[in-house]
């Protein structure tokens, strides 16, 4: 059995025009020490996918499935105190944008050593070594310094590593990850999905990897999820997905990466599909 199970997931938005189908119908699965990539471009509904695993969404979502399991528990159904138990300490997430996601009123290892109080019971001596620990293993430079410092004062490859810090710090067996590498330079991007893989390996984590990067899903994945406009579009491993993808949408996608270029532009997913429609 797959540690977490979706089938059939809708997402609706009530909106001031009415209804707006974010997801629709998709089926997901990720087994333990799996490597799982959800692809696509913006508004395909990957993060609203996985916030809703997480139960994050706001009042105006309205959330069926036919199932929606994590390790033969049924998601939609927990009581508060039950998910209280599961999400942050189990499932975890590291979300978009790591300098917005941490709160610029506290330092980040306060922030870090709230997360250990709450959900492991630690002390405050104990959280704090637990936290050092946990810099140490994310690889942010001087970390008994970088303790005391707020968000605006760090980088934002170390405010990164501070979110990754968060989310392995009780050791979860599903770790979401929301576009890890957006707005971080080359050089960081790799140093981050070098880190995320060793600790997958290391906390022998199930990782599902949220992205729009195809690069990134060639070096990381196990298997992939490709969707559009709310709905799975292809779901193959890896080296099939590249050497033999089945869906026009997935052939759009990897027409559009940069190697694929002639002539003074890049193609885009527009180009591809009017090329199609024109055979």
């Amino acid at each position: 059995m797959a540690m977490l199970n979706i089938r059939n997931l809708t997402v609706r938005f009530a909106t001031a025009t009415g209804s707006f189908t974010a997801v629709d119908g998709i089926d997901v699965h990720v087994d333990s020490r799996e490597v799982l990539a959800i692809v696509g471009e913006s508004g395909s509904g990957k993060s609203v996918s996985m916030l809703a695993v997480m139960g994050l969404l706001p009042d105006t979502a309205t959330i069926t499935a036919d199932e929606m399991t994590y390790d033969g528990r049924d998601l939609l159904h927990l009581s508060g105190p039950e998910r209280r138990k599961l999400i942050g300490r189990e499932i975890t997430m590291i979300f978009q944008e790591p300098i917005a996601s941490l709160n610029p009123s506290f330092t980040v290892g306060f922030q870090i050593e709230e997360v250990l109080r709450i959900n492991l019971g630690m002390t405050k001596a104990q959280a704090r070594a637990r936290a050092l620990e946990l810099f140490k293993a994310v690889g942010i430079p001087a970390p008994e310094e970088k303790l005391n410092a707020y968000p605006h004062q760090m980088s934002g490859g170390q405010c990164q590593r501070v979110m990754i810090a968060m989310a392995i710090a009780s050791k979860p067996r599903l770790l979401i990850a929301d576009e890890p590498t957006t707005a971080l330079d080359v050089t960081i991007q790799k140093q981050i999905l070098d880190l995320l893989m060793d600790l997958q390996e290391e906390y022998g984590m199930a990782l599902i990897l949220i992205t729009h990067d195809m690069g990134v899903v060639a070096e990381t994945a196990d298997r992939v999820v490709v969707q559009y406009k709310g709905k799975k579009m292809e779901e193959a491993d890896v080296l099939s997905l590249f050497e033999a993808p089945q869906h026009p949408y997935t052939r759009a996608l990897l027409s559009a990466l940069p190697e694929n270029a002639t002539g003074d532009r890049l193609p885009t997913v527009s180009d591809f599909f009017q090329s199609e429609a024109a055979r």
